[in-house]
């Protein structure tokens, strides 16, 4: 009570600084916090958006996208078939026109040969048996150009009609729409067969027209399925695709707002599936390690506020009078102060194991001479707490190599020496044996301690965690060092296990890959 009246006294007593003295001093410029620093970088801060309402969301694109490309690959076909097929079924037609006035033109020629003149229904009789169609236009010019016969004039009324009068009279030698072959006797030409058709297009029958118009047609309803199929198969593919990603979106926005425990549920080994796993395996170290955060920062306190709480108090007391200034005194302060520094010191080890920043010299190394000589160095430091250290070779050879980084391994076998020090009763027996478990090499400490309990042993590595037993003890560390432990050997690309019987020892066993089983540090 003393202590804490003249505490509370002293600051009630205690002057203002010089900065508040002057602050208030008559005739100073007062201190307005709200004149800019022009040479202060400037800070920015934008608060989460709010979920906007979609005007063309993914489902609707894809969709979309699946009908264009069926629209796309109609246009495609029809220009295909226009210019491409059409030209080639043009040609097809023409060599068929072409042919058949080949044909009659030697049938003519016979019949020329045979009486010497032309004769008007034996032309019509020849004509009617080679021409199989009555889609094509017929007629027979002597050697002078002029009309010989025409089968149009020999037509049907109504067949005339039909044709029109654009098909009557002699064609144009040079028009494309027409065939022309020459009827030839003894090598002398003595007239020509001149055929075209009443179809539109030049040279198509009108079979060869109905079957275009099939064709369009069957292309438009082949289009418009296809359409309607894009249009299905787009709605389907879309929300199949779209709805674990709105599950993804609604997950991040519910961590986003707090709720660590939300999840997406995804599975599967596609592509979206792999992606739902991750992100949930990714909210759950988020979860873990938030979680860790708080737990580290009140372990950090808990730890903090004892020797701070003894400094201050020693310290007050030592000012007030209470207590002496002397040398016993001090060396308290100055053993909290320390306690402290290594605390401070094992906590930014971690860290920067942890974050990656401690760079990992990995060089092939001697197992077990690197045990051996760590042994032989504690040896003496175990005989003056009463225990006895040796070393132990299960290995089938004497020399066992690895690839690991020496100082970081000497520091995790000496935490676990420490460790196995700290909670052995004096006549104990500690015992460092090296051995091979094919591409592993094995590092174990074993000691004859108090054990521990099975519900602890998940805890063990965690940052300040100790049994209530070894808190009662005056020799309980920091609680770091197993966390360590597993850090520096995770960065080698093993790990630790444990085998422990309460009352009759423990058995911490190191892990390491022989080769090239070390993480290379992350860049600060």
């Amino acid at each position: 009570m003393a202590i804490k009246d003249r505490k509370s006294k002293r600051r009630k007593a205690t002057p203002r600084s010089g900065a508040a003295a002057q602050a208030q001093a008559p005739g100073a410029p007062a201190d307005d916090a709200t004149t800019p620093n022009p040479a202060a970088p400037r800070a920015r801060y934008v608060s989460p958006r709010p979920a906007r309402e979609r005007r063309l969301n993914f489902s609707l694109r894809l969709m979309m996208s699946f009908i264009l490309t069926a629209l796309v690959t109609v246009i495609i076909l029809v220009l295909v078939l226009r210019f491409q097929f059409m030209g080639e079924f043009s040609e097809y037609s023409r060599s068929n026109v072409r042919q058949l006035a080949t044909i009659t033109a030697h049938a003519l020629a016979d019949h020329y040969g045979a009486n010497g003149q032309w004769d008007r229904e034996a032309i019509r009789t020849i004509v009617v048996r080679n021409a199989e169609t009555t889609d094509v236009n017929i007629e027979v010019v002597d050697a002078s150009g002029e009309l010989v016969f025409s089968d149009i004039q020999h037509a049907d009324p109504l067949e005339q009609t039909q044709l029109g009068e654009s098909a009557t009279g002699a064609a144009s030698s040079d028009d494309d729409s027409l065939v022309e072959s020459p009827i030839t006797v003894d090598e002398r030409t003595v007239g020509y067969v001149r055929i075209w058709t009443y179809a539109d297009e030049p040279l198509l029958t009108r079979a060869d027209s109905q079957f275009l118009a099939s064709t369009y047609l069957a292309l438009a309803f082949a289009a418009g399925a296809a359409i309607v199929f894009a249009w299905i198969l787009g709605v389907w593919m879309s929300r199949s695709i779209a709805r674990p990603i709105d599950r993804i979106t609604t997950t991040a926005r519910d961590i986003r707002n707090g709720n660590l425990a939300a999840r997406t549920g995804l599975t599967g080994t596609d592509e979206l599936g792999e992606l739902g796993a991750t992100f949930d395996e990714m909210a759950a170290k988020l979860e873990t390690d938030l979680r860790t955060e708080h737990r580290l920062t009140s372990d950090v306190a808990h730890e903090l506020r004892t020797p701070l709480m003894s400094i201050i108090v020693n310290v007050e007391a030592m000012q007030d009078g209470v207590l002496p200034a002397d040398n016993e005194h001090l060396e308290l302060v100055a053993g909290e102060v320390r306690r402290l520094s290594r605390l401070v010191d094992a906590m930014l080890r971690l860290s920067r194991i942890e974050n990656g920043t401690t760079p990992v010299n990995a060089e092939v190394t001697d197992i077990v001479g690197l045990a051996r000589t760590i042994v032989a160095n504690q040896e003496q430091l175990f005989a003056d707490q009463g225990l006895t250290l040796r070393f132990r070779l299960d290995a089938p050879r004497p020399q066992v190599f690895a690839d690991v980084d020496r100082d970081l391994m000497r520091q995790v076998v000496v935490n676990l020496l420490s460790n196995a020090m700290r909670y052995t009763s004096e006549g104990g027996n500690v015992v460092v044996a090296v051995g091979q478990d094919k591409d592993d090499v094995l590092i174990s400490v074993t000691d004859t301690g108090m054990g521990i309990e099975q519900e602890d042993l998940e805890r063990i590595f965690a940052r300040f965690w100790r049994s209530d037993a070894s808190r009662e003890r005056d020799s309980g560390g920091l609680g770091v060092g197993l966390a360590l432990v597993r850090e520096i050997v995770a960065r080698h690309g093993g790990f630790v296990s444990v085998e422990s019987e309460v009352g009759r020892g423990s058995t911490f066993t190191i892990h390491l890959p022989r080769h090239h089983g070390w993480l290379p540090a992350q860049p600060e």
